[in-house]
């Protein structure tokens, strides 16, 4: 673990104590600089799990990850700056899939102050700070977010407006290691896995969140909401760069089958 990369990759200097203000301070320049992607899966390349992959690509190339890069490099930037972390399984959207959904999320519990916090910086975003692990609801702007106890469970609920709320369920237990790690593969290679299915990328900044799910950019922040449907290859490639600093311009080869899912999707906008 390179520290000194890993914070001139975000543009913060390196804490000075595992404290909870660090915690927040540092999830937040993380999410600025990282965003949540799948390109690789869309551009048929392998991702893998193992660290030093992770930091290669994340940090030396530049690029983003999904939740098993992206908690699996912050969790270890947080042991190395002193703190207490543990990885957890969970399932997206549990209450829909049942228990075939665990395992597709990564996130991390700190123990901090005596008690245990939820931290997640590989949900897309929208957690914005730590939530210690107990009932209750705060607002991380644009979003409300909550967590509650199901039948056992604890659920991670986030909510845009009046829309349904997107969530995981997980337990306080160790992870299940070698079931992300298995997750992890099909996830990126099962037809009907969403990440297969569809070009997925979303940032915060700040109050700001951006995401481009296929052809659609939409862009949530104090003003409200506001969507552009992408033209053409050469604006999916300019757009990765100006939102989210993603610079592939091979990401051209991808226009054919995101126009073609989006025809699918939303066939009166074909």
């Amino acid at each position: 673990m390179d520290l000194q990369a890993y914070f001139a990759r975000i543009g913060h200097d390196v804490p000075p104590a595992p404290d909870r203000a660090t915690l927040t301070a540092l999830m937040g320049a993380h999410l600025a600089a990282f965003p949540f992607e799948n390109l690789d899966v869309q551009l048929g390349r392998p991702v893998s799990i193992e660290p030093d992959a992770i930091f290669d690509k994340l940090v030396v190339r530049r690029r983003g990850g999904w939740c098993f890069e992206q908690n699996g490099l912050f969790g270890r930037v947080l042991e190395a700056l002193g703190f207490e972390v543990r990885r957890i399984s969970g399932g997206v959207m549990r209450q829909v899939h049942g228990e075939a959904a665990m395992g597709n999320h990564l996130a991390l519990v700190v123990t901090l102050e005596d008690r245990p916090w939820l931290v997640d910086v590989g949900f897309g975003g929208m957690q914005a700070a730590p939530l210690p692990l107990a009932p209750g609801s705060a607002r991380h702007p644009p979003y409300d977010v909550a967590l509650r106890q199901v039948d056992g469970w604890w659920r991670f609920e986030e909510r845009y407006g009046e829309g349904d709320p997107f969530s995981y369920d997980f337990q306080d237990a160790p992870a299940d290691e070698a079931l992300l790690a298995r997750r992890c593969g099909e996830l990126q290679r099962q037809p009907e896995s969403p990440f297969v299915q569809n070009l997925v990328v979303l940032q915060r900044r700040g109050d700001r969140h951006t995401t481009l799910r296929g052809r659609v950019l939409t862009e949530r922040g104090p003003a409200g909401e506001t969507h552009m449907l992408l033209p053409d290859a050469e604006a999916l490639v300019e757009q990765l760069e100006r939102c989210f600093g993603l610079q592939l311009p091979e990401a051209a080869g991808l226009w054919d089958g995101v126009r073609a899912r989006h025809a699918a999707l939303f066939p009166d906008e074909a």
